[in-house]
């Protein structure tokens, strides 16, 4: 009988949804696993399922029975792919789950950012509302999407929905290929410097890679728009945090929205906490890519690798 162990059940799920997984073998239910833990939760088991969980050499020569690793998400940075590889390991991942729960959350986040309704809700909550004498409260205001340049950097499947609403609400869409081979004719390319030159509205939905690390740094800050307002939902390293934070209290940008950081969860020290106006920085914590369906759908599609996985060894 095939055995399977699920090592960081709290990312992705409650643990009767994950009972789905039972009709493949005996299941053991982690809700997370350290380092140290990673050997003993493993056990004998020959599917493993997980989201963040490290595998390197040395797990993978520790826990020999292993023959499939299910990633419960599109990231296999934490899998060291090349050994698992020799060891005739299959790992599979689960891609395009996710499209629209993280494209809705791009403008979530930045119509959260440019309208402010929070200021709104709470001008009217606190009865301040109630004592005015005109029909209106101007507060901060807000600016439309329509007309203004919106900048995408990395052009794939998240990319591509983002370019679509954007057009919806009358953006003019251009994009940066960090791949250097995403051509399309439904938008134009054009080189990063460009696109932070001119963009109001500049998002990151690129890999993390050599080619992305720290893509967007201070010099790269500096060169945005006095108002403009950056969005990373691809990968936290793809941003410098310290020169973010320093861009937002130099006023050289107006804004940014962040649902990905380069240390889960944040650090209390992140010079992010601590910017001087608040207000010109929404951060939300990794939950772009979790919308009921989008569970949902990744679950299915763990499974059906499973499904395929077995069928191939039978």
């Amino acid at each position: 009988m095939n055995k399977l162990s699920i090592l960081d059940a709290k990312t992705i799920s409650d643990n009767q949804t994950l009972q789905m997984f039972e009709k493949f073998g005996e299941l053991t239910i982690w809700q997370s696993t350290t380092l140290s833990e990673r050997k003993s939760h493993i056990g004998d088991a020959n599917i493993i399922i997980t989201n963040k969980v490290l595998f390197d050499k040395e797990i993978m020569d520790s826990c020999p029975n292993v023959k499939l690793i299910c990633l419960t998400a599109t990231g296999m940075n934490n899998v060291d792919l090349e050994y698992a590889r020799e060891r005739g390991i299959v790992v599979k991942n689960v891609a395009g789950y996710s499209t629209d729960s993280v494209a809705q959350h791009t403008f979530s986040m930045l119509l959260y950012l440019i309208s402010q309704p929070a200021y709104y809700d709470q001008f009217v909550k606190s009865g301040e509302y109630s004592k005015l004498d005109v029909f209106c409260e101007f507060g901060p205001g807000f600016w439309e999407l329509k007309g203004k340049r919106w900048g995408i950097i990395g052009l794939g499947a998240i990319g591509r929905k983002v370019a679509q609403i954007a057009t919806a609400f009358g953006c003019e869409v251009v994009y940066y290929s960090t791949s250097k081979i995403n051509n399309t004719d439904d938008y134009k390319r054009v080189e990063l410097r460009e696109l932070l030159e001119t963009s109001r509205i500049v998002s990151i939905h690129a890999p993390l890679n050599d080619k992305t690390l720290t893509l967007i740094s201070y010099p790269q800050l500096q060169i945005m728009r006095r108002d403009a307002v950056l969005i990373n939902v691809g990968r936290g390293p793809i941003v410098d945090e310290f020169a973010l934070a320093k861009a937002l209290n130099e006023k050289i940008i107006y804004g940014a929205c962040l649902d990905v950081l380069a240390n889960e969860p944040i650090k209390a020290d992140n010079p992010l906490l601590a910017i001087q106006q608040k207000e010109r920085l929404y951060i939300s914590p990794h939950v772009a890519w979790i919308s009921q369906e989008a569970l949902h759908t990744l679950l299915v599609k763990t499974a059906n690798n499973i499904q395929e996985f077995l069928n191939i060894q039978e």
